[in-house]
């Protein structure tokens, strides 16, 4: 599986949520609304999620191991990366 595509939406409200992303693998499935967080040790993602009956939050899209977490995390993070230096260079 590659990742063929991802696109960055920036949040412009305060708080911990920086962006939303969406990413294309091998050109053929796509994910919306992973979440790009602001935690105490630096940045994060959030897989799309949906709302229990009990008021619990569950996944409802993720990868099904570390590693592949690990790589679509990376992915997402340098490409915020470039989005916010961007947003600085045009600024």
């Amino acid at each position: 599986m590659k990742i063929t595509d991802v696109r960055v939406r920036k949040m412009t409200k305060e708080g911990k949520l920086k962006a939303v992303v969406s990413i294309t693998m091998d050109d053929e499935f796509v994910v919306h609304d992973i979440k790009v967080i602001e935690g105490e040790k630096g940045f994060f993602i959030a897989m799309p999620s949906k709302k229990t009956l009990d008021g619990e939050y569950r996944d409802i899209a993720h990868p099904i191991n570390s590693g592949t977490r690990e790589r679509i995390q990376s992915i997402i993070l340098e490409k915020f990366e470039e989005a916010m230096n961007e947003e600085e260079q045009d600024n």
